[in-house]
C-alpha cells in the first residue's frame, strides 16, 4: 500500500507542477489548497502562499533554464503529498479525483495551452487561436443560382 501511495504522490506532484506553469493554474490551485487544508489543518491562505512561492520559483527556473530548481519544486510537493497520504490513506481517492480533473483528456482530445503573438502593425485578415483546427477555407462562396 505504501508503494502505491508513493507512486500516487509522485504523479500528483508532477501534475501540480505542470499546472503551475499552465493557464489553468488558478482553478487547479483552488483544488490543491482545498485538498491540503482539509488534511493538514493548515490555513488556506498559508497553503496558497506556499503554492504561489513554488510557482514563482518554478517560473523563474523555467525562464533561466534552471532544471534543478524545477525538479526541487516538484520534489517538495511530492514529499508533502507523500506525508499527507501516509497520514491519511483515505485521501488517496480525493487526490485521484483531482488528478483526473487536472488531466482530463476531454473525450480523447489533448488539452493544450495556446499562446499566439501577433505583431508587426495592423493585421488585415482572420486570426484564429485554437488547439486543433479542422479544414478551413477563406474566401467567398461561389454564386449559387
Amino acid at each position: 500500500m505504501e508503494a502505491e501511495l508513493m507512486a500516487l504522490a509522485a504523479t500528483g506532484a508532477t501534475a501540480f507542477v505542470q499546472q503551475m506553469a499552465a493557464d489553468s493554474w488558478l482553478q487547479a490551485r483552488g483544488r490543491i489548497v482545498s485538498f491540503f487544508s482539509r488534511r493538514n489543518g493548515g490555513e488556506q491562505e498559508v497553503i496558497e502562499g506556499e503554492l504561489e512561492t513554488s510557482r514563482g520559483e518554478l517560473t523563474s527556473a523555467m525562464e533561466a533554464g534552471n532544471e534543478q530548481t524545477a525538479l526541487d519544486v516538484e520534489a517538495e510537493w511530492r514529499t508533502r503529498l507523500r506525508r499527507t497520504l501516509l497520514a491519511n490513506p483515505d485521501a488517496a481517492s480525493e487526490l485521484r479525483a483531482i488528478l483526473h480533473e487536472l488531466t482530463d483528456d476531454r473525450n480523447g482530445q489533448q488539452i493544450v495551452n495556446v499562446h499566439n503573438t501577433i505583431s508587426g502593425g495592423v493585421q488585415h485578415g482572420p486570426v484564429i487561436q485554437a488547439g486543433n483546427v479542422g479544414s478551413l477555407k477563406f474566401g467567398t462562396l461561389p454564386d449559387q443560382a
